[in-house]
């Protein structure tokens, strides 16, 4: 008697706790996603033994995928992760590829722990600066095409996770200011902009029309970065790759891609114009007055109340923002270095010297650092499992005009699955190999290079994990803030995927 109830006691227990495990396993995410990822990890180990490593691979590919598209279910990392985890386990890739692929992209994870960091400190200024932008502008065309080309030509000399940053920064501050006044809180209250509790009936609507002129900001500002991007040799990573292994300078790069990226850059303006003429994918959402009013006397207020102590902490940061354009558009040192010296200075003249008031800089940048890491699994078991080889090799083994077409498209599916800079690496050294066989002409070597810049650039910001700008924005604090998710960014890149994918397939067809 007494050991059946011990052995009932114990099951009841196993019960709880298991009942208990369950509810923590990916904390609040719905059940249905729980069970989805689950199942995934059942799933994969029972393919590669049926299906074996090819298909199990690009099946891991799919199910990150997923994991991005339900960011605003459950933030990508923990099943990303697990998944990523999964797959070193069970040798689709190893510990060492892995490392391997965050060494390359040592630069980038620097980028992300610094240069997010240091805007975070001058978010002060550049708050001022575009609350002035909005107040002045009273055309929402014309506000829609200041983004657009402010953030192609900064990405065109900077890189375009510091240009998103930076948008990232100011929407999340003019939300914040909005949010404060719709909750009816002073201005030095405490305050959480993403809790709705306490915004007035009223102004409800408004709000949830100020998150959508902010979807519109923040896409026609990330389809801006991929414009300016496409053009220049620092404006992606693989750009630099690409002029160090054709021998191109700064402006022969510059030469060289203009008959891609000036009628990439008519078609992402002209785009710009109908969607916001239409109204369509959710474009064309005006600035509520309640917004612009409110906007107008924060300005006034701040201008008012600016002590002489605040006045000298924006003209440090604008001093030191000119120090940072300076830095980047002269390569003088790495990005995320620049960031650092940004950090360092501007600090150092404003008074922010607690450790913890720093701590707070990073909270935004460490998380999406550590997704980045966990997505380079992925990219490791598509090199390792070689899931590209067969497209790669069937687009190379063309002739003639069909080669570059073929590679435009191909590269450009491939980095809207994968990432852009890891395909145009691979892409560009099988044809620099080709190239020192004698199998292609320098001619050819010079357009197909074109090719595969144009092809990873632009198709990629189709899906958010083309692109380190656009899957930074989806994983970003203020993501969430406005709604914006992984299949509303898809339907809002949709039109610009469109216009400039078949523009720069046009002009990589028929102008080189």
């Amino acid at each position: 008697m007494d050991t059946t109830q011990h052995g009932s006691t114990g099951i009841a227990r196993l019960r709880v706790y298991w009942g208990a495990t369950r509810r923590n396993f990916l904390g609040d995410a719905p059940a249905w996603y729980k069970a989805t990822i689950a199942a995934f990890l059942v799933v994969n180990p029972l393919s590669l033994l049926a299906l074996g490593p090819f298909v199990t691979g690009w099946l891991f590919v799919a199910e990150f995928i997923f994991a991005l598209a339900m960011a605003l279910k459950c933030y990508p990392l923990q099943p990303g992760g697990l998944l990523a985890i999964e797959g070193v386990l069970l040798g689709m890739t190893s510990a060492e590829s892995v490392y391997r692929q965050t060494a390359e992209n040592f630069s980038v994870i620097l980028l992300l722990i610094f240069m997010v960091a240091g805007i975070y400190f001058m978010r002060d200024l550049l708050l001022l600066v575009f609350t002035k932008l909005l107040v002045a502008v009273r055309s929402k065309l014309l506000l829609s095409l200041t983004f657009v080309g402010a953030a192609a030509l900064l990405s065109a000399f900077l890189d375009a996770l510091t240009v998103v940053a930076v948008i990232i920064a100011v929407a999340t501050g003019l939300y914040s200011v909005y949010h404060r006044f719709a909750s009816d809180r002073g201005i030095d209250d405490d305050h959480d902009h993403a809790d709705d509790e306490l915004v007035h009936d009223p102004l409800t609507g408004d709000l949830d029309r100020f998150r959508g002129f902010l979807r519109n900001m923040m896409m026609h500002a990330a389809v801006g970065t991929a414009i300016g991007g496409l053009a220049t040799l620092v404006g992606e990573p693989q750009n630099l790759l690409i002029g160090k292994l054709l021998g191109w300078g700064f402006g022969e790069f510059f030469v060289r891609m203009l008959p891609v990226s000036l009628p990439v850059l008519l078609a992402g303006v002209l785009t710009t114009v109908l969607l916001e003429k239409t109204g369509w994918f959710g474009y064309g959402v005006e600035l509520p007055a309640s917004v612009r009013e409110v906007m107008e006397r924060w300005e006034r207020r701040e201008s008012a109340n600016r002590s002489p102590r605040r006045r000298a902490r924006l003209a440090v940061q604008a001093l030191t923002g000119v120090a940072l354009v300076l830095a980047l558009a002269f390569q003088l040192a790495e990005v995320g270095l620049v960031g650092l010296m940004v950090i360092i200075v501007v600090t150092a003249f404003t008074g922010v010297i607690d450790e913890h008031a720093l701590g707070r800089a990073f909270q935004d940048a460490l998380p999406f650092t550590a997704l980045l890491v966990t997505f380079f699994v992925i990219v490791a078991i598509i090199h390792d499992q070689g899931l590209f080889t067969p497209v790669i090799d069937f687009v190379l083994a063309q002739d003639g005009p069909q080669q570059g077409t073929l590679l435009f498209v191909a590269a450009g599916a491939l980095s809207a699955i994968s990432d852009n800079v890891f395909v145009a690496t691979v892409y560009i050294t099988e044809i620099a190999d080709a190239f020192d066989a004698g199998t292609i002409t320098r001619e050819q070597f010079d357009s197909l290079a074109i090719v595969v810049n144009a092809g990873t650039n632009i198709p990629s910001i189709a899906t958010p994990n083309g692109q380190a700008a656009f899957l930074f924005l989806l994983t970003s604090a203020l993501a969430p803030l406005i709604r914006l998710g992984y299949v509303r960014m898809l339907w809002m890149a949709l039109p610009y995927t469109i216009t400039m994918t078949t523009t720069g397939l046009f002009a990589a067809a028929f102008l080189l």
